[in-house]
């Protein structure tokens, strides 16, 4: 192989293996920067917001609902995840003060359990109990997937294939405000709104893909949905 041709095969190479690494991580997927309120309308501060409750939210889209927990201890600052599909990914902790602060799609990753207005399978539990073994777990009591909030959403024990996937959060320090800016992990979305159009239909009509921009009201978990199923 002459010299021009050797050089011509190692940049092609070089980009191909490029091209590789990227195809086989899960890269941050950027939404629109939107601020977190009150059911008021006023700004969520990262203070304000309470130790072990589980609140909620929608983002990136109208119907799509997310946890948003207060851990009360840092998260952990990194952790190494894989989605169902062997893409790789590092989930970078909490925001806030403390670093305790942190958000997941409430879409359970095995069957697509969600909250809903009627009724939630999937909640917070910080207590111990015969099917949690774990405590301070994101527990979907459709299978008994859990989830680590404290790091990354990780699967802790049932049928998930994957983590939850992380709503990417900003702090303002200045402000004390928080906003959602984007996802990270294994997204579901089009999974859950195929699994869900007609439900999504009769609830929201034309309006459940619709992005959410500018502000997202985050509320506790028992004055959005009648009932909570515990297991």
């Amino acid at each position: 192989m002459q010299r021009r041709e050797f050089v011509a095969f190692c940049v092609a190479s070089a980009a191909a293996a490029a091209t590789h690494a990227v195809a086989d991580d899960a890269q941050p997927r950027r939404y629109s920067r939107t601020r977190l309120v009150g059911p008021g309308g006023a700004p969520l501060l990262a203070k304000a917001v309470p130790v072990n409750q589980n609140l909620i939210f929608h983002y990136p889209y109208a119907a799509t609902p997310c946890f948003l927990l207060n851990l009360g201890h840092p998260a952990a600052p990194s952790a190494h995840l894989r989605t169902a599909d062997a893409k790789a990914y590092e989930w970078h902790g909490g925001v806030g003060e403390n670093h305790s602060i942190v958000a997941y799609s409430a879409i359970c990753a095995h069957k697509l359990t969600y909250p809903t207005r009627e009724i939630s399978f999937i909640s917070f539990r910080e207590e111990k109990s015969a099917r949690n073994k774990f405590g301070s777990v994101i527990h979907c009591c459709s299978e008994h997937s859990q989830y680590d909030p404290a790091d990354g959403g990780r699967v802790l024990a049932g049928p998930a294939p994957q983590p939850l996937a992380a709503i990417l959060l900003e702090h303002d320090a200045r402000t004390d405000e928080l906003y959602a800016i984007g996802t990270l992990g294994g997204e579901l979305f089009n999974q859950f709104f195929e699994k869900y159009a007609f439900r999504l239909e009769m609830e929201l009509g034309r309006t459940a893909r619709t992005a959410v921009d500018g502000t997202s009201v985050v509320q506790p978990l028992e004055n959005y949905c009648r009932q909570q199923v515990k297991c």
